[in-house]
């Protein structure tokens, strides 16, 4: 579509807009100033865009799209280097497995998704699963025993670097025969003595206590609970009557089962795939990209999604937990 484009028109408009003019760009590209100036020219024309101006003094000023450029052109350059990075791993026979992991709240249809993904780039890398909560796989990561994990939100380690995939909504799991499943949403007040169940708070303890910091902010008050440690056993749960329970939208449900959102809140559960900042195999960056953009491609009006089973968020202001303390009314809940 865009083969006109090339690395070096990248590089050159970039170079012409960090320093500020043609002339000591061209010095700094090794070339001259009207080759410099037909190939701005020409990528400009063909893109139907404009990407600086000139003024009387002959400096460079980036347009609102030149400074989007500023911004987006460093990512090409990043992407090349990292598949010259794996195709040289892959040739010198450094990746001959990968261990990766998943937390039980993560949707497996996504980490089977990942894993085919890399099976596509290096169909005789054999690889390792592994199960665990997200503070377990993220010590693992840093200890060298887990290549990569996709896990839920949030997560903070120093060794770790984090990568967001998916935003899930948020919902109430209840039974259909209840009186409150004849409602299409339900307020904050039907949840007081209802939501009942949870999973268990070791499994995720920063997560709980967000959620329970934001449950008090909407007037929820949870005394007591029943626990579950896998999204199967909180629906067995909810289906013989112990209460409702919080759940990803989009989670395969039990017949008697049923979801409504809360009125007034966008909760979400956030995925992220998460490896080490120095020491991963060179396939992973590749391998999250791909990803993301599938995932992407699953959002877009119209575009099926037999595999992933993604459900595009209600549109909104997104608010990431623990930032502020104002009115809890559009937040992104990290679960």
């Amino acid at each position: 579509m865009y083969d006109w484009a090339e690395f070096r028109h990248f590089r050159y408009l970039l170079t012409i807009l960090e320093r500020g003019g043609f002339r000591i760009a061209a010095d700094e590209l090794h070339t001259s100033q009207p080759n410099l100036t037909v190939q701005a020219r020409q990528f400009q024309d063909n893109a139907s865009i404009r990407l600086f101006r000139k003024s009387k003094s002959g400096r460079i000023y980036p347009t609102r799209t030149g400074q989007a450029f500023l911004t987006l052109a460093p990512l090409l350059f990043e992407v090349r280097d990292e598949i010259i990075d794996t195709l040289i791993a892959i040739e010198r026979g450094e990746i001959t497995s990968v261990r990766f992991g998943s937390t039980p709240l993560v949707d497996q249809t996504l980490f089977h998704v990942f894993c085919e993904l890399h099976k596509e780039l290096m169909p005789k890398c054999s690889i390792r699963p592994t199960v665990g909560d997200t503070a377990q796989l993220a010590e693992e990561i840093a200890d060298g025993m887990v290549d990569a994990a996709i896990v839920t939100l949030p997560l903070k380690h120093p060794a770790l670097h984090v990568e967001e995939i998916r935003h899930d909504r948020l919902v109430v799991c209840l039974r259909k025969d209840h009186v409150l499943a004849s409602k299409a949403s339900l307020d904050a007040s039907d949840l007081q003595d209802n939501l009942a169940i949870f999973y268990h708070p070791q499994q995720h303890p920063d997560a709980h206590q967000r959620l329970m910091k934001r449950l008090a902010g909407i007037g929820v008050s949870v005394e007591d609970y029943s626990r579950a440690s896998h999204p199967s056993e909180v629906q067995m749960l909810v289906k013989e009557g112990y209460g409702f329970a919080l759940m990803r939208e989009g989670t395969p449900l039990e017949e008697e089962l049923t979801t409504r959102p809360v009125a007034g809140v966008d909760w979400t559960v956030d995925t992220a795939v998460v490896y080490h900042r120095e020491r991963y195999p060179k396939t992973i960056p590749i391998l999250v990209k791909k990803l993301q953009r599938q995932v992407q491609k699953s959002l877009s009006p119209g575009v099926p999604t037999p595999l992933l089973n993604i459900r595009k968020p209600v549109a909104s202001c997104k608010q990431p937990v623990g930032l502020t303390n104002n009115p809890p009314v559009q937040l992104s809940l990290h679960l």
